[in-house]
């Protein structure tokens, strides 16, 4: 394939994610007591849902989404959770098909992503870029941290948060949610955890999720240590919140945990996938390396509250 061929095979990619995307991505203006914003966000289900950023929705008092096809519609937040930066919208009226869903757990580094939002106003947008990086790690305004986010080089400006991030067959594989300098935008991958996240907001307009009150950072283990825990790193605890679930069980700066509830712990991130909403006021056991010996504290994770 000559230069001449790839770049037209190139172009009928985008040109054919475009057309089947773009129809299903709307234009969202927001009314807060502050003023107006603006953003993206798609359409999800045949029921009228949208999903888009929710700081594109803070502090809404009144959502509007309009289409590429001229249909303007009131909107309604169903539901908005800033950990996760992702807000569920309901149309009040009638919408396009909504967008496949992809899996950001196919996706490979250098891979063809396609973006399509309303930056800076002008709807209808598309760019197009690749993979740049994958796993990425993104502090949110609440302080928590998303993880396994989307790197690309795909154009992002201004407007975009809430808009598609599609791969090369139109499937919906991130939200783009952050634009961190020229070449570099960021998006919240869809994946097993965000679809849970998207379908908790669909149905209950919020996510329940387990607070245990440690801040910790991965280290390794010694060799001897490692032969006892069977792993080779874990996440040493650095602090422990007073008054915290972790300070009623006895945990204590300086202990590395191994294991919570008979999984691997080898990194904060892994602990904070273990604290969904099932882990709420549950007894579970985790394995601490304290002063040489492997010890069992017993933790009962409370609701983690925001705000």
């Amino acid at each position: 394939m000559d230069d001449s061929e790839a770049f037209d095979a190139y172009s009928s990619t985008v040109m054919r994610v475009a057309q089947t995307v773009l129809p299903s991505v709307a234009a969202v203006s927001v009314r807060t007591r502050q003023g107006m914003g603006a953003g993206s966000a798609s359409v999800i289900t045949d029921e009228g849902h949208l999903l888009t950023s929710a700081h594109v929705v803070e502090g809404a008092v009144g959502v509007e989404v309009a289409f590429p096809d001229g249909t303007v519609a009131a909107a309604s937040v169903v539901g908005a959770d800033p950990l996760s930066d992702l807000a569920v919208l309901h149309a009040d009226g009638p919408t396009p098909p909504p967008v496949r869903m992809g899996d950001a757990a196919a996706l490979g580094v250098g891979q063809l992503v396609v973006a399509l939002g309303n930056p800076r106003g002008f709807s209808g947008s598309v760019t197009a870029g690749i993979v740049s990086a994958l796993g990425r790690s993104l502090p949110t305004r609440s302080g928590r941290v998303i993880d396994e986010v989307i790197q690309t080089d795909a154009a992002l400006n201004p407007g975009n948060s809430g808009g598609v991030l599609a791969d090369s067959s139109g499937r919906m594989i991130g939200v783009n949610t952050a634009v961190a300098g020229i070449g570099l935008g960021l998006a919240v991958p869809i994946n097993a955890t965000t679809r849970e996240i998207i379908d908790a907001l669909r149905r209950t307009g919020r996510v329940r999720r387990a607070w245990l009150g440690i801040a910790g950072a991965t280290v390794p283990l010694g060799p001897d240590v490692a032969v006892k825990a069977g792993a080779r790193v874990g996440m040493q605890v650095v602090s422990v919140a007073p008054n915290s679930p972790a300070a009623a069980a006895g945990a204590r700066a300086g202990d590395i945990v191994l294991s919570l509830d008979g999984v691997a712990i080898a990194d904060p991130t892994a602990l904070q996938r273990r604290m969904v909403a099932g882990a709420i006021g549950r007894r579970m056991e985790m394995t601490v390396w304290r002063n040489g010996a492997l010890v069992d504290v017993v933790v009962e994770p409370e609701e983690l509250r925001v705000g």
